[in-house]
């Protein structure tokens, strides 16, 4: 099957090539056709199978058809980088359409965005925050939307952004097509999407598992030794484009500076930064300028780099989801790539979480020599040593040698309490003596008092 199949518009068709897509992936396969008859979506895939795509052609072809200067599609997106690209890959499929699309997000300012859409567009890709200020002020309206996406609807409740989506929908006409894609889906967005979809067609690519084109190596390692373990595995293996994985946006930076105090071309990709430098770098890394990208989980969704040889995560993730995502980086387009996990021994439970969820345990390396198989490091209790009743127990405060004949050392240690406790008169006299010489004192006429 290719996109031939689908009839879309020659100047979709034209996107299309530009683009160099030739086979539409299975989500793209099951999707498109319910979205181009109208339907309601819940599309269920794994990061990495063209998920964009999947909701991007069809919409294109039905906007084709509508009116122009009106925003009929609204893309909701959790992060400013998903934002952007999903705005670039519009761009690019709909570049002979003459369909304008634009990203509004914060960290960047609404006069800039307040004027573009009040020129006209046909498409908004928008973070929440940033889109119910426009809607606040009332910069554009939502009353002639044909189309909603939600993406990666997930995350968007992870990062408590459901009371803006519902703020949102208040805004929108209820008759509408609406979209939901993500790679996971928590009971709470299954809830949301019974809500606002109208008897959706249910689309799922074996979604709770990671792309087989990515190799998964786990490397068992402690907390203090991750960055020699890291920089070993780097001098050792062929890395074109890695994206490093932390948990905090402190680590991302730190760990940035010393892989380019080593010498590797590297960067950070963290929400400390502001909006210029974020998009600085992640463009940086993707045309190659940076071999090295360090990033927190702003860079997990999403965020479509070609050619991610390796993604390392030096931090495990709190979650399998968060985990399925992260790896997704790499192995996408029918390429292959390997992940690495740098595991510490408080890692067990959610490592044994993501090898329940794959149906099988990661393959487990040791690094540097430290570590053993990972399922063998539990703990072991230290026991307290036997008491060795049949030995005479030894006086610490003696400072002898514990091999001292018995009766010998109980003559030393009275002989101690005899010196200690003259020791103890002694300086008790000394005392009334210096009290009884304070006492005697000299009056005016010089004669000696006692001073009671």
């Amino acid at each position: 099957m290719n996109f031939r199949h689908f009839d879309f518009h020659a100047k979709i068709t034209a996107g299309i090539k530009a683009c160099k897509y030739e086979t539409p992936t299975p989500i793209q396969e099951k999707a498109i056709p319910a979205i181009l008859d109208g339907r309601d979506i819940l599309g269920l895939a794994q990061t990495g199978t063209g998920k964009t795509a999947a909701f991007v052609l069809p919409i294109l072809q039905r906007t084709l058809k509508g009116p122009r200067g009106k925003v009929c599609t609204l893309i909701v997106a959790p992060t400013r980088e998903l934002a952007e690209q999903i705005n670039s890959d519009i761009t690019k499929l709909a570049r002979q359409t003459g369909l304008r699309s634009l990203a509004i997000y914060g960290g960047v300012g609404k006069p800039a965005q307040a004027r573009k859409l009040r020129a006209g567009v046909e498409i908004v890709v928008a973070c929440p925050g940033r889109l119910l200020d426009h809607l606040r002020d009332k910069t554009f309206n939502l009353a002639k939307v044909e189309h909603l996406v939600l993406d990666e609807a997930d995350h968007m409740f992870d990062m408590g952004f459901l009371p803006d989506i519902r703020r949102i929908l208040k805004f929108l006409p209820a008759k509408r097509q609406t979209l939901l894609f993500s790679a996971t889906m928590p009971d709470e967005i299954r809830h949301l999407a019974e809500e606002i979809l109208d008897n959706p067609v249910r689309v799922q690519i074996a979604h709770s598992r990671p792309t087989v084109t990515v190799s998964q190596l786990l490397y068992s390692v402690d907390q203090n030794r991750k960055t020699d373990l890291l920089k070993e595995i780097m001098a050792k293996t062929v890395m074109p484009s890695t994206l490093i994985f932390t948990r905090t946006k402190y680590r991302a930076q730190s760990l940035a500076n010393q892989l380019q105090k080593a010498g590797y071309r590297a960067t950070s990709l963290q929400g400390n930064l502001s909006q210029q430098k974020r998009q600085q770098a992640l463009n940086g890394f993707r045309r190659g300028e940076f071999k090295v990208l360090v990033a927190t989980d702003i860079a997990a969704r999403g965020i479509d780099v070609s050619g991610i040889s390796h993604v390392i995560n030096f931090d495990v993730p709190d979650t399998v989801d968060a985990y399925t995502h992260r790896i997704g980086r790499t192995g996408r387009a029918a390429c292959t790539g390997e992940a690495f996990t740098f595991a510490s021994i408080e890692d067990r439970k959610i490592i044994k979480q993501i090898e329940k969820v794959m149906g099988e345990k990661l393959v487990m390396c040791n690094g540097l020599d430290m570590c053993e198989a990972y399922q063998d490091r539990t703990p072991q209790a230290v026991k307290p040593a036997k008491k060795s009743w049949h030995k005479t127990k030894t006086n610490k405060r003696s400072g002898h040698n514990s091999s001292m004949p018995a009766f010998r050392e109980v003559a030393v240690s009275n002989n101690n309490r005899q010196q200690k406790k003259s020791a103890r008169k002694s300086k008790a006299s000394s005392k009334q003596n210096r009290n009884h010489r304070a006492a005697l004192m000299i009056d005016g006429a010089g004669k000696l008092f006692f001073n009671p």
